[in-house]
């Protein structure tokens, strides 16, 4: 979608969008069983995919970098508030009698039948028709190349050891991807993922910079909500409204970011501030366990939200400035997508390393009290209010002591994100949209 959007009209394609994500969110509403609901989540994928890639590429097309700094905080501040607020709307949903989880998908439909609106009304942009030719092979090989590790790291410790033959050909098959991709790339007139501006060091530290933070931010935000549900007991609308420093954090980082950059034309000291706040809140999420005042893990989130909420736009604000508007679409969405990525593979690493932990402390403890790990399987493990005292306290002491060390990690993937900001070469932001101009 960000390269389509370098090609086509912006409008018609975040319009597409939206209706593709709807009707994803539908029929994952009405479907019947995990796999239908699975097979509707990449219908939605591919809708918010459109929608992330288009925002940022119209924000691009019509916005000099040196405003497009508080314009980008108005987008980044939208997305800490949806991103953050998913888990406490989604909690009050299944808890509300007459709801339930098929809801939590129904909900987006009228805001973006009324997004669908505003944009037919009010957004006004020149279409640029030209001849393309779209890189379908890229795409293709640039999804295997990103799914083989995540679907690894899904089944490494489970189906098959971590140092197994089929470790190795993942990793193998994920390589010859990786190759084949590049090649592609190199020769395709028009790339999926033009390989010229990923090589420019402000593009590629970025891309490196954003995987870091899309681990820290939906990894973080993912698995802190469980945190409060298992370690703490609590119900799923408690746990949301527990996490809301997180999305106040990231709230305030993006915008005063935003605003600070579009007066200074200054970039740099932000992303690094932001890494450095980031990887303290992470380093202090890891001290948690089930005893920890809950009043504290608060506190360290907001630090997560602060950090998330100046990295967030801002990598993708020094990856537009380097390039001219017919490049902002596919540059803005490379970035996007690598931020994706890393939010992907933090919730499979860091879910992997939880649910190791948790097994085995669990099965450890629970037999030495002389307990069946396995039970009667009426009741799931992590459904701590419905189990028996004993075991429950089980499961919340080895949950709570796991989720501090999934942050530990966390914390030292983030380090990456300092390193790549202060390893970044400064341009101030130009006042003009063409490059050519400035």
């Amino acid at each position: 979608m960000g390269q389509v959007s370098d090609l086509y009209n912006e409008k018609l394609l975040v319009q597409t969008s939206i209706v593709i994500f709807v009707i994803g969110s539908i029929l994952a509403g009405i479907s019947q069983n995990v796999p239908q609901r699975i097979a509707m989540r990449v219908v939605q994928g591919i809708g918010m995919g459109g929608l992330t890639a288009n925002a940022q590429s119209i924000i691009g097309a019509i916005i000099p970098p040196r405003e497009r700094g508080r314009y980008s905080g108005y987008m980044g501040a939208t997305m800490a508030v949806a991103t953050m607020s998913g888990p406490l709307l989604g909690g009050i949903i299944v808890d509300t009698p007459g709801l339930g989880w098929r809801w939590t998908f129904y909900v987006c439909v009228p805001l973006a039948l009324i997004s669908l609106v505003v944009l037919h009304k009010y957004l006004h942009i020149e279409t640029v028709r030209r001849s393309v030719r779209i890189d379908y092979v890229g795409a293709v090989l640039i999804a295997i190349a990103a799914s083989l590790p995540l679907v690894w790291v899904s089944f490494a410790g489970d189906s098959f050891a971590w140092l197994s033959w089929q470790t190795a050909a993942f990793w193998a098959g994920t390589l010859v991807a990786v190759l084949a991709t590049i090649r592609v790339e190199s020769r395709h007139p028009e790339p999926m993922v033009p390989l010229r501006v990923v090589k420019e060091r402000t593009t590629a530290l970025a891309i490196i910079g954003s995987i870091a933070v899309g681990v820290a931010l939906f990894g973080g935000s993912v698995f802190i909500g469980q945190y409060f549900q298992v370690a703490g007991g609590h119900t799923p609308t408690t746990a949301g409204l527990l996490t809301i420093p997180l999305m106040l954090g990231s709230l305030v980082g993006t915008t005063v970011s935003g605003r600070l950059i579009t007066r200074t034309g200054l970039w740099k000291r932000f992303l690094v501030l932001g890494s450095v706040l980031l990887v303290i809140g992470m380093g202090l999420l890891s001290t948690i366990d089930h005893h920890t005042p809950e009043w504290h893990a608060m506190v360290f989130m907001a630090f997560v939200g602060l950090g998330t909420g100046m990295l967030m736009q801002n990598y993708v604000l020094a990856v537009q400035n380097t390039v001219d508007v017919s490049q902002v679409g596919a540059t803005s969405a490379v970035v996007a997508f690598f931020r994706s990525l890393g939010g992907a593979i933090g919730v499979s690493l860091l879910g992997a390393i939880l649910a190791a932990q948790v097994k085995t402390d669990v099965t450890s403890k629970l037999a030495a009290l002389g307990i069946n790990p396995a039970g009667d399987g009426s009741t799931s493990l992590l459904d701590t209010q419905h189990l028996p005292a004993p075991v429950a306290e089980v499961v919340r002491a080895a949950y709570g002591d796991a989720t501090g060390t999934i942050f530990l990690v966390a914390a030292g993937i983030a380090v990456v994100s300092i390193i790549a900001a202060l390893l970044m070469k400064e341009v101030p932001l130009r006042t003009t949209v063409h490059k050519s101009d400035a």
